[in-house]
């Protein structure tokens, strides 16, 4: 430990050397407090979180990912082209003990300046709340500044399948169809079924039976929110519809009915509902009339939840900036692992390299879905695939999975609209986001660094 501890002072030494540490605390604080400033409100109090939270902690996070990326490449690159390493080499320390000590210190210096600048954050939001109007500040303690988790209908998956296989049996014995052809069949036989869940057709309901679970031992007199969001098969004059959300079985709990509701389609509505209106078994019923003359269409995974307070804001921001810790954990292990074998430009070069691929995880997954990166047949209603597909598409896969397992969690969001980061989330992110694809980068760093013959490596002058 004392020599990994000296390998972490030496690197705060170069941070500090290089003036990193002083530039990257002040362009932080910069925008904490310049942000808020620069753009405004809209005065309500998601507006308001819009702005202080989802842009300050974005820049945070760019800011943060951008220098320890070049920190971590810098810092071990240059100490072997300028031959220090050498130096170091030859005492006795461990090639592993080097590598995890320069982790340990920029994590350490990432820690110092993501808790001033949290702090910064969490101070000026509480702050700037006060002045807000009083009904604004009460949205802002019941909605945003709270720790809500959430709670959906159950899952649909297996009758979707069953029905799905069903109907597919149906339609092969009275029209067979080619093998080329059968998996766009399926395709939409399995939409056909999930739009019979989905879709409320006009002058209909659609009951949503919502099971809260163990949460309902302490929602007793705490009021609750129902977020819906819906698409609309046809346009309106005004781009709003009708809706009626009515909440209770009627001689089972007590029942709520809110007025005539004026919703955007394509975006997410957030309802207060009083407390209290679930069963004996916590199933808190919510039904959407639709009186509009076209259907509207509530998605499977996002069209209607239940959200309730779970928890205060301050621990669950104390969460969310773990995460983002988490993220610069990964960070700090790619970039190290690339200036292993790689000069500080290319390693710098290489590592955004690898954030480019990440942001690009949406192509990815289209060009899985839609089945390789052949050109589009109108006829067939699909891709023309070539034998490249037959090596891109595994690759693609195995790529979208690991990117996958850092892009799930989303504190910013979570944050932003009062969501809960539960402590499994976080100790989740720990595993996936660190232990797993940093350690994987750490042991191909360590491993090509303990093999890497030191003394062929000359500076440039």
């Amino acid at each position: 430990m004392q020599r990994l501890l000296a390998i972490a002072w030496l690197t705060w030494k170069a941070a500090l050397r290089f003036r990193l540490f002083i530039v990257v605390a002040a362009l932080l604080l910069l925008s904490v407090i310049g942000l808020p400033l620069l753009l405004k409100d809209d005065g309500t109090a998601r507006g308001f979180t819009q702005i202080l939270l989802t842009y300050t902690l974005s820049t945070i996070t760019g800011l943060l990912g951008l220098s320890t990326l070049w920190l971590s490449c810098g810092t071990l690159a240059r100490d072997i082209e300028d031959c220090q390493m050498q130096v170091v080499a030859v005492k006795p320390v461990a090639r592993w003990q080097i590598w995890l000590g320069k982790w340990l210190g920029i994590m350490s210096l990432n820690a110092v300046l993501l808790a001033l600048s949290g702090i910064s954050v969490y101070g000026l939001l509480l702050w700037r709340a006060n002045k807000l109007p009083p009904g604004e500040q009460a949205i802002l303690r019941n909605e945003v500044l709270v720790a809500r988790g959430s709670a959906k209908e159950r899952s649909y998956d297996k009758e979707i399948q069953d029905e799905t296989s069903r109907r597919l049996r149906e339609r092969l014995e009275k029209n067979p169809i080619s093998t080329a052809d059968f998996k766009e069949v399926e395709k939409q036989i399995r939409e056909q079924v999930k739009a019979d869940l989905q879709v409320v057709p006009p002058g209909y309901s659609r009951p949503w039976q919502i099971e809260l679970g163990i949460a309902k031992n302490w929602l007793h007199a705490r009021p609750l929110q129902v977020r819906l969001k819906f698409n609309a098969a046809d346009r309106s004059t005004s781009g709003t519809f009708y809706g009626i959300v009515r909440v209770g079985v009627p001689q089972k709990t007590k029942l709520y009915q809110s007025d005539t509701l004026s919703l955007a389609p394509d975006t997410f509505h957030e309802i207060p509902i009083p407390p209290d209106l679930y069963d004996d078994q916590g199933i808190l019923t919510v039904t959407f009339l639709n009186p509009n003359n076209t259907a509207l269409l509530f998605t499977l995974d996002e069209g209607m939840e239940v959200l309730y307070p779970e928890g205060g804001f301050g621990l669950n921001f104390a969460r969310g900036i773990g995460v983002i810790f988490c993220w610069m954990g990964l960070l700090a292990a790619i970039g190290l692992a690339a200036a292993t074998f790689l000069s500080f430009p290319v390693a710098a070069f290489f590592a955004m390299g690898i954030l480019v691929l990440v942001s690009s995880s949406n192509l990815l997954a289209s060009t899985i879905e839609e089945g390789g990166l052949g050109n589009y047949n109108a006829e067939k209603g699909g891709h023309t695939n070539t034998p490249v597909d037959w090596l891109v598409i595994p690759v693609f896969k195995g790529a979208l999975n690991l990117i996958n397992l850092a892009k799930e969690f989303s504190p910013i969001d979570n944050l932003s609209t009062g969501r809960s980061i539960p402590w499994s989330q976080l100790g989740r992110a720990f595993a996936q986001v660190v232990l797993l694809l940093g350690g994987i980068f750490a042991l191909g760093g360590v491993f090509i660094f303990s093999r890497r013959e030191l003394a062929t490596a000359q500076g440039t002058h």
